[in-house]
């Protein structure tokens, strides 16, 4: 008896859409519905929620278009936790000795910019195993920013929200998206503008492929080493505005291990957002939103121990990744370093 082998049937680009972001699409529109029946429910606590679901958001997509940029071009970066740390203290630093806000994100933004520089020289030219090398700067920010942290320093204040005239007063969105201070503005600016030069600029065409085959990037006459390092170094300061957010707009201080695993978290939004600046954003929201619910839900009288609500936010990454995650493709190359021959 003979049997033949049938090859499934190609899916449509409506499949095949639907099969990639199936689930996106109906995490948010469960989030819309839910946002939007709180809304008619309260409006007072629904406006707070969203606006600290921006507020939850902006360090993780920061953190995650760090680390993108930097695995698009095949290094991975563990480092973004060290990178947002060592930001958020000199950003800090500068605020106290200066007075002045746009200089010291100026100076948090070149830190985290410096941090990248280490790490793309370990990474691209000592070849040295990139995950060892991202420790190194996690360590080496949590060292120096704890040795030279001094009690009692304070600032002349943190940036303040700019409301945007009448979109300020729309429902639901209003206050959340258009009653921000700068940083929050600058990441939406960001999260498009890392989009567009990702995916439709001969830079980013060239970084896409560097990060899928190098050694064919460089038959057409693309320096490897070159898109490597300007992206890790463009990534970590881009890691560095996080941190400055964190000292200079959210807090207006700084503490020990402030970042609290942010960076992480934020390798994590990466990864649920397949490695694109828009869905990095999405999974930033998601999880900024839960963890808004989770302070509301602390608020409420409700007979739950709060650590095991403190918990919410990062069960439901675990959930998320743990779901989804092996659906996402990593760059072929992410982690090789390149030899030339």
């Amino acid at each position: 008896m003979q049997t033949t082998n049938t090859l499934p049937a190609p899916l449509s680009p409506s499949q095949q859409f639907l099969k990639q972001w199936g689930v996106t699409i109906f995490i948010a529109i469960a989030v819309i519905g839910i946002t939007i029946w709180q809304y008619i429910l309260n409006a007072q606590v629904t406006e707070a929620v969203l606006a600290s679901t921006i507020r939850q958001s902006t360090p993780l997509v920061l953190g995650a278009l760090c680390g993108l940029l930097c695995e698009r071009s095949a290094v991975i970066n563990i480092g973004i936790e060290g990178q947002m740390l060592l930001g958020a203290f000199v950003g800090f630093l500068v605020n106290v000795w200066t007075g002045n806000l746009l200089i010291a994100v100026i100076a948090a933004i070149l830190a985290g910019a410096l941090m990248g520089l280490l790490l793309a020289y370990m990474s691209v030219t000592l070849k040295m195993d990139q995950i060892i090398g991202g420790t190194v700067i996690n360590i080496l920010a949590l060292g120096l920013t704890g040795y030279f942290y001094q009690v009692g320093l304070t600032t002349d204040g943190k940036m303040l929200p700019i409301p945007l005239g009448p979109l300020a007063d729309i429902p639901i969105i209003g206050p959340a998206f258009f009653n921000n201070p700068p940083i929050t503005y600058a990441t939406f600016i960001l999260v498009i503008a890392v989009h567009y030069v990702l995916f439709y600029t001969k830079w980013g065409l060239r970084t896409r492929a560097v990060g899928e085959h190098p050694r064919a990037a460089d038959t057409l006459g693309v320096n490897v080493f070159k898109v490597r390092y300007v992206n890790v170094i463009v990534g970590g300061a881009i890691a560095g505005l996080a941190g400055a957010f964190l000292t200079l707009e959210a807090v207006g201080s700084f503490e020990r291990a402030m970042t609290n695993g942010r960076g992480f978290v934020a390798l994590a939004v990466m990864l649920f957002g397949k490695y694109t600046p828009l869905g990095a954003w999405g999974a930033a929201l998601l999880f900024g939103f839960a963890n808004a619910m989770q302070t509301q839900l602390q608020f409420a009288d409700i007979k739950i121990a709060h650590q095991f609500i403190g918990m919410l936010p990062y069960v439901l990454t675990i959930v998320i990744l743990s779901g989804f995650v092996g659906r996402t493709r990593v760059p072929a190359a992410d982690g090789v370093p390149y030899e030339k021959e």
